[in-house]
């Protein structure tokens, strides 16, 4: 199964200069919308934007299966450290559900959960995955909170959760700055915004898919908001801060780098598409150099 094509940036820029002029029901009428599109659309038109009350965050991890790596003991061990990094979070209102073919051993902690996949498929099976576990948010319970997409083998600073809970984003957050971990070559670069410094830079949310945290809330209108996740989801994460503004809910940037990106360890999603060099020579242009920095990262993110 593909991933669904971006939609232009002009028309991006279209759409959402017509959202604000006209409001989205005369856009609803248009047949010329992509899903995630649409459920964006319908979103803004059904109600606006308002923080969660005792919000919950729920992580959604599509587990690659077996079948499609070379060395599954490895994948296993990439995601008990992300999982580990939720377990390390400051603050306990968190939610992980993974879905796949096989369930790898997990750490013993009820807010894990592993969702059976057993859809056939042929390719790439990751978007219906995460499609799957949109539709599965529902079953657990949670009136309001943040879903976020989330790898497999990236980490979670541990005050992530602390901070989203604590500012109530209305419309959720953007990690606008991230560590890029290129383990091959034992490189750590940070990802931001480009400056007149750098400004070659690029922010995190378009080096990683562990990128956008969007609010809802399921106490009204749950169909429109579990469709606008799971349609969100089917595209590339440079897509996640347009479809968010659509559905007037526009992502806040947070304080500072709260997830770590590793590429370049043998199993990366994009090194199975032949996407990671670019990446890797961004790790090396960035680099960070400073020691006290380095060792402050790995302590917060355990990759010692």
């Amino acid at each position: 199964m593909a991933q669904v094509p971006a939609t232009p940036k002009m028309r991006r820029f279209s759409l959402l200069t017509a959202a604000r002029l006209f409001g989205p029901e005369l856009l609803l009428k248009n047949s010329d919308l992509q899903a995630s599109e649409r459920a964006a659309l319908a979103l803004r038109a059904a109600k606006p934007a308002k923080a969660p009350e005792n919000p919950v965050s729920v992580f959604l991890i599509p587990l690659v299966g077996p079948h499609h790596v070379g060395d599954w003991a490895a994948v296993c061990a990439r995601l008990d450290a992300t999982l580990r990094s939720f377990v390390a979070q400051t603050n306990p209102n968190w939610r992980v559900l993974i879905c796949g073919q096989a369930s790898p051993d997990l750490p013993d902690d009820p807010r894990i959960t592993f969702v059976p996949f057993t859809t056939p498929v042929e390719g790439n099976d990751k978007w219906l995955k995460l499609r799957q576990l949109a539709d599965t948010i529902p079953t657990l319970g949670i009136p309001q909170g943040y879903a976020m997409s989330f790898d497999a083998d990236d980490l979670a600073h541990p005050s992530l959760v602390q901070e989203m809970h604590d500012r109530r984003s209305a419309g959720g957050y953007l990690m606008t700055q991230g560590y890029v971990y290129d383990v091959g070559n034992n490189r750590i670069a940070l990802a931001q915004p480009a400056s007149p410094a750098q400004p070659l830079c690029k922010p995190f949310w378009k080096l990683c898919g562990s990128c956008a945290a969007l609010a809802f809330d399921l106490t009204h209108n749950p169909e429109a908001e579990i469709a606008r996740i799971a349609e969100s989801t089917q595209h590339e994460h440079r897509m996640f801060p347009y479809l968010a503004q659509l559905a007037g809910r526009p992502l806040m940037p947070l304080s500072g780098p709260k997830a770590l990106y590793l590429l370049n360890h043998g199993e990366n999603f994009g090194a199975r598409r032949g996407r990671v060099s670019f990446k890797q020579r961004f790790a090396e242009r960035f680099q960070i150099t400073d020691a006290a920095t380095l060792t402050q990262i790995r302590q917060d993110f355990a990759l010692d």
